[in-house]
């Protein structure tokens, strides 16, 4: 077995040219920083927000984030440090990071209730909580929102009924309440797809209850006519004659063409 290495011996004064050499480096890397991190230390607001727009306008969405957060650390205070926060939730919910932006928004709702821009944070809060998918994609794929966690979908849905309740005459009401039928008809959605899941385990009685929840609390949804095919099917499983002749008429009546008459 060969001996371990020696370890080597080196003159004192060589120690120390290799000592003061990568003191001078750290010192040389430590200056760098300093100047990379002081690269803003004379920015004035205006120059802050005047950057901040420029990189919103050229999609550069998280180099627009670090460039207000770095603001609100300089100035926390103000309407420029308001509109920054604007700003972010912006880049956020551009950038694809949508609980980030929810998140943002709704901080900012509850610092600023009264800020004259608030309805915007309202209206972002609900876009960044829920976006139908492509028509397209939705019928290749099968995807379905009320398929999956609803929550998001309840918070816009709480975001766009306050705007619309507090700001009827807002800039973004109108499109809001656009928004909301299509989200009505997935909350909607959700609560067949719950009852279709009690009907399919012969849990019939829990089936017909969900499926009544569509008629009295989304009563205006297109969904409507399914919540009724499924009362329908449950109540002929049970046995309930009359009450299923009455559920086929109001389908009838309301949906005369409908597939789950046949």
């Amino acid at each position: 077995m060969e001996p371990d290495s020696p370890t080597p011996i080196y003159p004192m004064s060589r120690l120390l040219s290799v000592a003061v050499l990568s003191l001078g480096f750290a010192l040389l890397a430590g200056g760098c920083a300093n100047l990379e991190a002081d690269k803003t230390a004379n920015w004035t607001v205006e120059h802050f927000l005047a950057e901040g727009r420029s990189k919103l306008q050229d999609g550069k969405w998280e180099e627009a984030i670090t460039t207000y957060q770095k603001l609100l650390g300089r100035y926390p205070f103000g309407s420029h440090a308001e509109q920054a926060q604007l700003d972010i939730a912006y880049a956020y919910y551009k950038n694809g990071e949508r609980p980030l932006a929810v998140a943002t928004a709704d901080r900012f709702i509850q610092m600023h209730p009264t800020h004259p821009r608030v309805d915007y944070a309202y209206y972002l809060k609900g876009l960044a909580g829920f976006q139908p998918p492509s028509g397209i994609f939705s019928r290749i794929t099968g995807d379905s929102p009320s398929e999956r966690d609803i929550s998001p979908v309840r918070e816009a849905f709480d975001a766009y009924r306050e705007l619309i309740n507090r700001f009827p005459d807002s800039h973004y009401a109108s499109d809001a309440r656009e928004r909301l039928v299509h989200i009505i008809n997935v909350l909607a959605m959700h609560e067949v797809n719950i009852a279709r899941y009690y009907y399919s385990r012969g849990a019939f009685v829990a089936a017909v209850n969900r499926a009544k929840r569509v008629l009295e609390i989304y009563q205006s949804s297109a969904v409507v006519e399914h919540a009724l095919g499924v009362m329908l099917d449950a109540y002929r499983k049970m046995g309930f004659a009359d009450l299923r002749a009455d559920t086929a008429r109001v389908l009838k009546l309301n949906y005369p063409g409908s597939r789950y008459l046949n």
